[in-house]
């Protein structure tokens, strides 16, 4: 990546004035989009897909405006890190997303089931540690949608450097505190800062897989444990169809980090055979539902022990794969 103050003087104007050029002639290609979508498929996927990409733009020129004024407004950053302006961002986050989401409902036919979940598992009280499965396009759009919109959460979360490249998750982002994984080791050290401080209504967001599950990923995951000699881990990592290998570096530096936060899983499926840009394009529109489901562990519930960490990520992996095994349609 540029060096941000790059990104930030050249970079993000430059996408907002290309942002702007490509808004003016987005009602020209929705217009094409629409005429030609009869000698289609019928389906209309160049209408849907030309929709979603005129509002994410759209979004994204409002959130970058916003953000300018924010900035401005907190003294040209010299109170950003404070509590009225640190809720301010995670607001517009919300506001982005639930946008977003409902767009996604309405153009793309996608529909959220919650099953089997206490309503209240994620409600605020006390900090929470989520450990999330991942897999589909999309999917930690909608858990961060999740958390501050249905459950008024202000998650920190753990992302890939390249997404800095879109310029609001950049700027946003990364006045709040998130880690943008550059050197791997490096990431347990600076998930064990994330993850210490919560308060009542925070959560740290972590992915144990370390990536988006394809069955090119599993086959390397579960190959990796054998070269490593974890011989025994491979073994069960192969026993499990749905999901990666957990990797437990990052989980046992949150939860060292944070002794008193409670642990919440999320299991989902809906969208795991979309892997690739091309299969979201031949289901369009997908019609699907995304059925989620969510459990809650206690602080006093999590072991203690290295090792015994160790198996209970483990044993918790072990039974997401089960309930997707269950649920995938």
């Amino acid at each position: 990546m540029p060096p941000r103050w790059i990104r930030r003087l050249v970079l993000t104007p430059l996408a907002l004035v290309l942002i702007v050029a490509l808004l003016a002639t987005m009602p020209l290609w929705l217009l094409l989009a629409g005429a030609l979508g009869p000698l289609g498929s019928g389906r209309l996927r160049a209408l849907r897909v030309g929709w979603m990409i005129a509002v994410y733009l759209f979004l994204e020129a409002v959130a970058l405006v916003v953000l300018f004024a924010l900035w401005m407004g907190s003294g040209f950053g010299w109170r950003l890190r404070g509590p009225r302006f640190q809720r301010a961002h995670y607001v517009l986050t919300g506001r982005f997303l639930k946008i977003l989401y409902h767009q996604a409902r309405f153009a793309l036919g996608v529909e959220v089931s919650v099953v089997g979940t206490d309503p209240d598992v994620a409600a605020p009280g006390q900090p929470e540690l989520v450990f999330c499965r991942h897999a589909g396009p999309g999917d930690s759009f909608l858990l961060v949608h999740s958390l501050i919109n249905w459950f008024d959460r202000e998650p920190r979360i753990v992302l890939k450097q390249s997404l800095q490249w879109d310029p609001v998750i950049d700027v946003m982002l990364n006045r709040l505190p998130n880690h943008f994984v550059t050197v791997a080791a490096d990431s347990e050290e600076r998930i064990g800062e994330l993850a210490t401080g919560l308060d009542e209504n925070d959560v740290l967001v972590l992915f144990p897989e370390g990536g988006n599950f394809t069955p090119g990923r599993r086959e390397r995951a579960i190959q990796r444990l054998r070269d490593l000699g974890l011989t025994a881990m491979a073994e069960r990592a192969s026993r499990m169809r749905h999901v990666l290998a957990p990797r437990p570096g990052g989980t046992l530096a949150a939860l060292d980090a944070a002794p008193e936060a409670g642990v919440i899983w999320v299991a989902h499926t809906g969208v795991d055979k979309l892997l690739t840009a091309a299969d979201v394009w031949r289901h369009l529109p997908l019609d699907l539902t995304i059925t989620m489901r969510w459990w809650s562990v206690e602080p006093s519930e999590i072991p203690a022990g290295r090792d015994e960490r160790v198996e209970w990520l483990y044993e918790w992996w072990a039974r997401i794969d089960d309930w997707i095994g269950q649920h995938n349609p």
